[in-house]
């Protein structure tokens, strides 16, 4: 079958497949054959960047007896030594990066670590070198259905959620990408279904999701080290549209809203009351309820993660599954069972009737706000916040409002605590911590019966951890001591 033969069925069949169809039962699910755009034999091909995803590269070419070579401005890369036990022919570039060398090929796959903004990267193409990601490999390889998620906020718990009803319903279903597992880890011909997260640095290098279900969860700003400003950030995480079969977004979040070709079917969902095609809440006799053209679905209070930020993951999670044709039974189940991530507003413990939250994968303003919004009690500042670390080049006005209006005291740390306390100090009591350790301690210290101590960082844990679950273990491990105080009051 041609390849716009192809795109054309996996299009017709989904703008069809209505809610609650079942699209992926197995053996019986449409598999579209696909064939790697890219001619990978007899090209010079450079992999840049050996990290986890440049590993996979590494393994899916040496699968098919493709030649390549490495190339990573480290002088020893996290993976090294299995560089080379596992690819001992491969010719290995390591420092500082040279137009000499990247002009030796013609085609470079890049990791999403390394940015493509890099002086020597940007010209590649004017000197006739092609510059793809692992996404457009895999995207070309799979032979099952694709969903595809995206977001600043809450997107590996909508991909855990979906993944997690899939397989309930008996599916084989692989869930990776920026989430755990690397796409191409994931390839096998008996899969039914890939749910998969991406990244804005996974997204930049693609121009066609070849018919796969796509959702953009949320924009707000994040990684603006890497972009220049929101724009270009939201117009990376908009390349998801691109090529999509069904686009699902955030009717709340108008920089969500795609735009779409013509015969592409969308859907949309928000914590508003749903219309046609859409999800959201709604009211009955028996209660506060989760959606779809406004037939009530699941009652709210029995989704086993509550708070705001929470709801709106379930209902974009309950968007995809019966997008994709999976059983309300299941859909509701997970959504009854699923506890949330470790790291993402995680009930730590409640101490002398104050809860600590460990949301140590807030590593943006707009998670943080979210968090605190989802926590919040009006008429009543009710929370203890402890944010700090790498600002990443944020802007922390937006936190202003709810600050103001939800938190009790602020407890900063960490590389750009002064940052934080400049922007924020105004609308709260705020305290200085040396520590994750020190900040709990104030906290336990301030905090009285009923509030909420949430760990809610809204920066990068790199001035101090390795990533965010170190920071989450350090705040959890404090949570359980004494800890000692090591700050002062700033105000």
């Amino acid at each position: 079958m041609a390849r716009a033969a192809r795109d054309r069925a996996l299009l017709d069949y989904y703008s069809s497949t209505g809610p609650y169809r079942i699209g992926y039962i197995k053996n019986q699910v449409i598999k579209i054959l696909k064939t790697l755009d890219y001619k990978l034999i007899n090209r010079t091909i450079a992999i840049v960047g050996m990290g986890a995803t440049g590993l996979s590269v590494a393994r899916f070419l040496s699968s098919m007896c493709i030649s390549f070579q490495i190339i990573d401005s480290r002088e020893t890369p996290p993976n090294f030594d299995l560089i080379l036990k596992e690819f001992p022919d491969a010719p290995l570039f390591l420092g500082e990066f040279s137009m000499e060398i990247f002009k030796k090929f013609d085609l470079v796959i890049l990791s999403p670590g390394v940015s493509l903004n890099q002086p020597v990267l940007c010209d590649l193409k004017s000197h006739g070198v092609e510059v793809i990601g692992d996404l457009e490999l895999f995207l070309s390889a799979a032979k099952a259905p694709i969903v595809a998620i995206t977001g600043s906020n809450g997107k590996s718990t909508v991909t855990t959620m979906v993944g997690m009803m899939a397989q309930s319903s008996g599916l084989d279903v692989a869930v990776g990408g920026n989430l755990g597992t690397p796409m191409l880890d994931l390839l096998s011909d008996d899969r039914d279904l890939y749910v998969l997260e991406l990244s804005s640095f996974q997204l930049e290098l693609i121009e066609d999701m070849k018919g796969a279900i796509v959702c953009l969860l949320n924009v707000s700003a994040d990684h603006m080290d890497r972009y220049d400003n929101l724009k270009e950030y939201a117009a990376a995480k908009h390349r998801i549209f691109n090529g999509a079969s069904v686009a699902i977004f955030n009717r709340e979040d108008h920089q969500t809203t795609p735009s779409v070709a013509v015969g592409v079917k969308s859907f949309n969902f928000a914590l508003d009351t749903s219309d046609k095609d859409q999800f959201g809440i709604n009211f009955s006799d028996q209660g506060k309820f989760l959606s779809f053209d406004a037939n009530p679905l699941v009652e709210i209070s029995s989704i086993a993660t509550q708070g705001k930020h929470n709801h709106m993951n379930a209902l974009a999670a309950l968007a995809i599954g019966s997008v994709i044709g999976i059983k309300p039974e299941f859909i509701i189940s997970t959504l009854k069972s699923f506890k949330g991530l470790p790291h993402r507003c995680e009930a730590v413990t409640t101490l002398n009737d104050v809860l600590f939250i460990n949301d140590s994968k807030g590593t943006n303003v707009g998670a943080t706000l979210a968090a605190i919004e989802g926590f919040g009690t009006l008429g009543r500042k009710n929370l203890l916040l402890l944010a700090g670390g790498q600002a990443k080049g944020q802007n922390f006005d937006q936190l202003k409002q709810a600050v103001e209006k939800f938190v009790k005291c602020g407890v900063f740390f960490g590389q750009d605590a002064d940052q934080i306390e400049n922007v924020l100090g105004s609308k709260t009591k705020v305290y200085r911590a040396d520590s994750v350790a020190s900040a709990v301690s104030i906290a336990k210290r301030e905090a009285t019966a009923g509030d909420i101590v949430l760990f809610s960082p809204a920066c990068a844990s790199f001035d101090s951890f390795s990533g965010f679950e170190e920071r989450g273990r350090s705040y959890q491990k404090a949570v359980f001591s004494d800890g000692s105080l090591g700050a002062y009051c700033a105000s």
